[in-house]
């Protein structure tokens, strides 16, 4: 099973991805933005967020092709379709037909109820964009019908509730 956390900047995925990675001993596909935007040392461009976008999605074909029970990624294509629809106000069809065509994912989508946290690569300090963000990831996954948990409060309580959906799916997928 493939689990993606998702969600506006400093919610906590990154900590929560490689959290249940070291835990399951379970591959992680890492933010790809982050290693090419720190790497490049002056404004991204359209073209840059369209590369990552690439980039992410062959990262993450690749870790899919290892056939592991269990796979942690932290973000996908989602989050690349908000930031080229925010940023840009465009949709890239490539994009939008690979969300399209998803594997078998859960999604946990991470709220914004903890204090935000200073970056040099993060954008949306202000909470009425924060909400924005998180309401256009929950809109994306409802229309995609994809299947999703939102986490919400500290973190150990994240972590209990991705523990109990684990747990869910795990004996839901054992009874099929």
């Amino acid at each position: 099973m493939i689990f993606v956390f998702t969600g506006p900047e400093s919610t906590g995925k990154t900590t929560l991805a490689n959290h249940f990675s070291r835990t399951y001993n379970a591959p992680l596909v890492e933010e790809y933005a982050r290693t090419f935007l720190e790497a490049l040392n002056k404004s991204y461009t359209f073209n840059n967020v369209i590369e990552m976008a690439a980039t992410q999605l062959k990262m993450e074909q690749e870790a899919i092709k290892q056939n592991t029970s269990m796979l942690f990624l932290d973000t996908d294509l989602i989050t690349y379709y908000i930031w080229l629809k925010v940023k840009y106000n465009i949709t890239i069809d490539w994009v939008d037909e690979a969300i399209s065509n998803q594997p078998n994912k859960h999604y946990f989508l991470c709220a914004i109820d903890v204090p935000w946290e200073t970056d040099p690569l993060r954008e949306h300090p202000n909470e009425k964009d924060r909400e924005t963000l998180f309401q256009l990831h929950l809109s994306l996954l409802e229309k995609h019908q994809y299947p999703y948990t939102i986490l919400s409060g500290s973190l150990d309580e994240r972590i209990a509730k991705c523990k109990e959906t684990f747990e869910f799916i795990s004996n839901n997928q054992s009874t099929k």
